[in-house]
């Protein structure tokens, strides 16, 4: 331990961030832990690094007693007084027991607590980094597969897809590049895990920010998205400008813009429609593509009934419910689907999308 230690602690403090003063405190402390190791004793003891020259030295520490009970952490006052005539009950005596051979375990203990701190250190900023960056979009590439959980080599660190937060339909090769959804960063003790999706709604409005300028300046805001990932998603947008169309400004001339984010997701399905304050003009431009002759909401149980000519019905509940589940999930409402002449029949049956139901399984067909 000397000078070019202390320049190397130095140099690691301008390269690595991490304090000059809590390195050496972190030595300090271990080298307290290896002088009791390695020379057997269990007195007080304290290490002292010089901050500037790199100097150690190792001080036993005594307290000033009327009787002493432990002559290995106490000394007796009568003794302490022929080492110096101003101590007194209550203080502590410190004198220097450096081993002449200490200094090799010095080095071996520095060496390793630097080494843990570094690691520590760059756990620390990679953690920082990226749960200021959740919710985000980054760019991935395939590292390895394992048991089905694809492990993303993100530059700084690996994130984690899980099986769960991949989209059915979708292949994943090793070396591919793929943008994924930073959802969650958590610590553990093998450091940052960064949890990735593929599909969460999120990737989908971070993908038209990305893409549509007007979204970017704060022109047109996303004010709703509903997802079943691999199949369709439903998306509600207004314009903070009346000069400005927001589905027009996501979808782009031509559709060129809406097409990029639907090749990105491999072809997944994107209704676009405008967002309104109005629960009957939402809940019917929800239902799209199907056409609604009225909606009659109860504003205070959030519930809905939208009527539909006979022959939209289907396509107003969708495959499998999906149209009416995604609507619902979109609105925020319980949305109830009859036909006209369903409506307007006295022993009528109607079809039904309760909100809580995730799973939506039951809906009657058309007849």
């Amino acid at each position: 331990m000397n000078r070019e230690f202390i320049k190397a602690i130095e140099e690691l403090e301008k390269e690595k961030e991490i304090s000059k003063d809590i390195l050496i405190e972190a030595i300090e402390s271990a080298l307290v832990s290896a002088y009791k190791k390695n020379y057997g004793t269990s007195q007080n003891v304290r290490v002292n690094i010089d901050r500037e020259e790199g100097d150690i030295d190792v001080f036993m520490r005594k307290d000033v007693v009327e009787e002493v009970w432990d002559d290995l952490v106490e000394i007796s006052l009568e003794d302490a007084r022929e080492i110096d005539p101003r101590y007194n009950l209550g203080d502590a005596i410190e004198y220097q027991v450096t081993p002449k051979d200490f200094g090799r375990i010095a080095a071996q203990t520095a060496k390793q607590v630097v080494v843990q701190r570094i690691r520590e250190a760059e756990r620390g900023m990679i953690f920082d980094d990226y749960i200021n960056r959740q919710g985000e979009i980054i760019n991935g590439q395939i590292h390895r597969i394992s048991n089905d959980t694809i492990f993303i080599n993100m530059g700084k660190t690996e994130g984690i897809l899980a099986v769960t937060e991949q989209v059915s339909g979708e292949n994943y090769r090793i070396n591919d590049r793929i943008k994924v959804y930073i959802m969650d960063v958590k610590k553990t003790t093998k450091g940052p895990q960064v949890y990735l999706s593929r599909s969460h709604p999120g990737l989908v409005k971070r993908l038209f920010e990305l893409e549509v300028p007007e979204i970017q300046d704060g022109v047109v805001e996303i004010k709703s998205i509903s997802r079943e990932a691999g199949s369709r998603t439903k998306m509600a947008v207004c314009a903070l400008d009346d000069n400005v169309d927001p589905v027009g400004a996501c979808v782009g001339p031509r559709g060129t813009r809406v097409q990029v984010i639907v090749d990105e997701l491999f072809g997944e399905k994107i209704d676009i429609i405008n967002w309104s304050d109005e629960p009957e003009k939402l809940i019917s431009s929800a239902l799209s593509p199907a056409k609604v002759e009225k909606v009659i909401v109860n504003e205070e149980d959030k519930t809905a009934i939208a009527i539909v000519p006979d022959y939209q019905l289907s396509l107003a509940i969708g495959k499998e419910g999906q149209n009416v589940r995604l609507a619902a999930k979109l609105c925020g409402w319980k949305i109830d689907i009859k036909s006209h002449s369903q409506y307007f029949a006295d022993d009528s049956e109607f079809v039904e999308y309760d909100l809580q139901d995730e799973a939506g399984e039951e809906y009657a067909d058309e007849e």
